[in-house]
């Protein structure tokens, strides 16, 4: 797979994007000082909840915004499975104060509530090339959708319609999904006072 993308394996960085309505995550690498190079598309087997962020335990939502693993868990009741640091510095600020939620992860399996389900065998891959890059933090960016898909200015408008509140993230979150589309570098990615992110672009 490696291979036919041009990167060098073990890939010295790696970074993954969910969409969340398309239901798939892809798979980007790069060697030291290169642009990265998608990888692979892989169909998550299941996930939970609605378009819009996480914003509270129990709420069955897939987290929106940018994230880094935060830990590789090998002995996983999901087979294996990545942490995200779910709740991040936005989601702290933004989220219920007191139960934000917490342990959101990318794991094997089917099943799932509020994290991306891949299933054993696209999760063995994905596990193995994360933990064989040698870059870290290592970087995930999940999005409620395509943010370039052509239907996806209507299906915007539809979404907002009905919640107008998840229009300042959205925005945020189309900045830095533009930054990388022009660049193929991930963004370098601050959270501000009020929990917005400010997305520049990266090295």
């Amino acid at each position: 797979m490696f291979a036919e993308a041009g990167v060098s394996y073990p890939a010295h960085e790696i970074f993954l994007r969910g969409f969340k309505r398309e239901r798939e995550l892809e798979l980007w690498a790069s060697g030291r000082g290169e642009s990265l190079r998608r990888v692979a598309v892989y169909e998550v087997a299941a996930l939970s909840g609605k378009p819009g962020p996480k914003r509270r335990e129990g709420d069955g939502q897939v987290p929106e915004g940018f994230y880094e693993v935060d830990r590789f868990n090998p002995k996983s009741g999901f087979h294996l499975s990545l942490g995200l640091n779910y709740p991040n510095a936005a989601d702290r600020i933004l989220s219920d104060p007191r139960t934000p939620g917490y342990d959101i992860f990318i794991h094997g399996a089917n099943v799932s509530i509020g994290c991306l389900a891949m299933g054993d065998d696209r999760i063995e891959e994905i596990y193995l090339a994360a933990l064989d890059s040698r870059a870290r933090p290592l970087r995930v960016h999940l999005f409620p959708a395509r943010m370039d898909a052509p239907d996806w200015p209507e299906w915007r408008i539809q979404e907002l319609t009905k919640n107008p509140a998840f229009s300042p993230l959205w925005e945020q979150l189309v900045e830095g999904f533009a930054l990388f589309e022009k660049t193929k570098r991930i963004p370098a990615i601050t959270v501000l006072p009020g929990g917005s992110y400010r997305c520049s672009p990266g090295n």
